[in-house]
């Protein structure tokens, strides 16, 4: 099947003889690799969600259950009240709350199918801060002052300071750009610059250092927020590129560390 051009529905109704596996949509062994997703089993994974999110998460475990499910019904291979997924360990849903994040963790048959960090910010003077760190994990404020060593000598420019303003958009939950803050310091760098000898040019490092510090609030970085950085950053890029070791690439490599810490 042709990544570009998912076959339709009947066609794979009509070429599949075995049905979907766990095996098949998540990194799992033992019996439960080798047993199909079944509707039920879906439907028990949306409700686990439902009662920890309030809602099933898009692009989550139970979508992809029920994707599956789907898949293996049409094609005859499960009945609509099939449960394979049976027992006192059947599918769970946790949340477990650390400052500044929540740690998600989704089992099916005592298994771990899928574990990620859901990050809020948390304000500096509730001290919670220096509890993240204690957990492992890196903070956006961090990885900007990563950011500040790494290409710390770099002139600020426009897309430089489009991350610089995403970045601290999702550290502190709020779209103003605050007063004398790093997004209104390093918008006000990148307008000098552009007019400005390159030896005179405000440089990252005089942005960026103290960042924890600077921000009124902080958070877990996590994968959604590199992307959101990201993509700030190229949109801004006269190339449509991101830096190599600038903001964009810092925040990304603080999401990926804190994946490992949980």
């Amino acid at each position: 099947m042709s990544q570009d051009q998912p076959e339709r529905p009947q066609e794979v109704q009509r070429q599949q003889k075995e049905p979907i596996k766990y095996g098949d949509v998540f990194q799992v062994s033992g019996k439960l690799a080798d047993k199909p997703v079944a509707p039920q089993d879906a439907a028990m994974m949306q409700a686990a969600e439902t009662t920890v999110f309030g809602q099933t998460q898009k692009g989550g475990t139970a979508a992809a259950m029920q994707a599956a499910a789907t898949i293996n019904e049409r094609a005859g291979l499960v009945s609509h009240d099939d449960l394979t997924v049976t027992g006192d360990q059947g599918v769970a849903v946790t949340a477990t709350e650390v400052p500044g994040a929540r740690v998600v963790t989704e089992t099916i048959a005592g298994e771990v199918v899928r574990r990620y960090v859901k990050a809020t910010p948390i304000l500096q003077q509730e001290g919670g801060v220096g509890d993240l760190h204690q957990q492992g994990f890196i903070t956006i404020g961090e990885a900007l002052e990563a950011a500040s060593r790494t290409t710390g000598n770099k002139p600020v420019e426009r897309s430089d300071a489009a991350a610089i303003q995403a970045a601290e958009v999702r550290a502190t939950g709020s779209n103003l750009v605050i007063p004398g803050g790093l997004a209104a310091q390093a918008q006000s760098a990148a307008t000098l610059n552009a007019s400005t000898r390159e030896e005179d040019k405000v440089r990252l490092s005089e942005v960026l250092t103290d960042a924890t510090v600077k921000l009124p609030a902080d958070k877990v970085a996590t994968r959604e927020d590199a992307e959101g950085v990201l993509s700030a950053e190229r949109r801004n890029n006269p190339n449509l590129t991101a830096h190599p070791t600038g903001v964009a690439a810092a925040i990304a490599a603080a999401a990926n560390l804190n994946e490992t810490v949980v």
